[in-house]
């Protein structure tokens, strides 16, 4: 008997248009009535995260940043963490600075970038369909390197970095790849993204990775949340589409893997497509 559904959000519970159908809901809905209870497990910051989860009626906890956070909604607090030291932030952003490649940075409830490009572009015609309250916090700086260099307070979940050019991409790739203890996502296809400018669709497309500190991962963000929970992995289903959502889908009871996910996930025979 499965307990709990973990479930990513952007290309999984979410369409190409940032939306959560109503069958989806419906779906879930299900779920709850037979006592399996739906958690979201993503890249996104928690304020990102928070409104997704009360559109399903999520109530109890979620996994933010790729693994780096767990957020329990009840008590509105963070239970679990594991953020990138600040010296390798700007270790990250002087590489990224020198070689012009797009850079964000993922904070608990904030998003910074220099501009509204790539994924950021997504998330801000996302937040056009929104509440105030309800948007996914976006905060453009010109210098990010010295606003990281004096902030004090500020904790980073991850690093996106976002190129279209395939060459450029790998080249910035292979020099962060240099620096100790932090992860570098493994993507090597390219994100596509939908917006709707009026009448008019419009196809967003980039080569990305994320960076995380060491050992951050949805899987074992997850293990923690199961064994708080007293569940065993068996009892859980995970599913996703990329390869920040691999370990959780290969360590669950059931692990399933959406239609036109990244194509390294549907390679593996160890992963059920549908």
């Amino acid at each position: 008997m499965y307990k709990l559904i973990a479930v990513d959000l952007d290309g999984t519970l979410l369409n190409s248009y940032g939306i959560v159908t109503e069958n989806t809901k419906k779906m879930i809905k299900k779920c709850t009535n037979i006592g399996i209870e739906t958690i979201i497990a993503s890249g996104r910051p928690i304020d990102s995260i928070k409104t997704i989860a009360k559109e399903i009626e999520s109530e109890k906890y979620f996994i933010a940043g790729n693994g780096a956070i767990v957020y329990d909604i009840k008590e509105e607090k963070i239970i679990y963490e594991k953020f990138i030291p600040k010296e390798k932030i700007l270790e990250i952003i002087k590489i990224c600075e020198e070689n012009s490649i797009t850079y964000n940075l993922y904070t608990e409830t904030t998003i910074i970038a220099k501009a509204l490009k790539y994924n950021v572009l997504y998330y801000y015609k996302e937040n056009l369909k929104k509440e105030e309250n309800k948007k996914t916090k976006i905060n453009i700086i010109e210098n990010i390197y010295e606003y990281v260099k004096k902030s004090e307070n500020e904790k980073y979940l991850k690093i996106t970095i976002c190129d279209e050019n395939k060459t450029i991409f790998d080249s910035i790739i292979r020099k962060l790849k240099k620096i100790s203890d932090i992860e570098i996502l493994d993507v090597s296809h390219m994100s596509r993204k939908i917006i709707k400018q009026g009448t008019d669709e419009i196809s967003i497309e980039y080569y990305y990775t994320e960076i995380s500190q060491k050992n951050v991962d949805k899987w074992y963000a997850l293990e923690y949340l199961i064994n708080l929970i007293n569940i065993k992995k068996e009892e859980v289903i995970a599913i996703g589409d990329n390869i920040n959502d691999k370990k959780m889908i290969e360590n669950s009871g059931l692990g399933v893997v959406m239609k036109g996910a990244n194509p390294r996930m549907i390679r593996n025979s160890r992963l059920y497509n549908r």
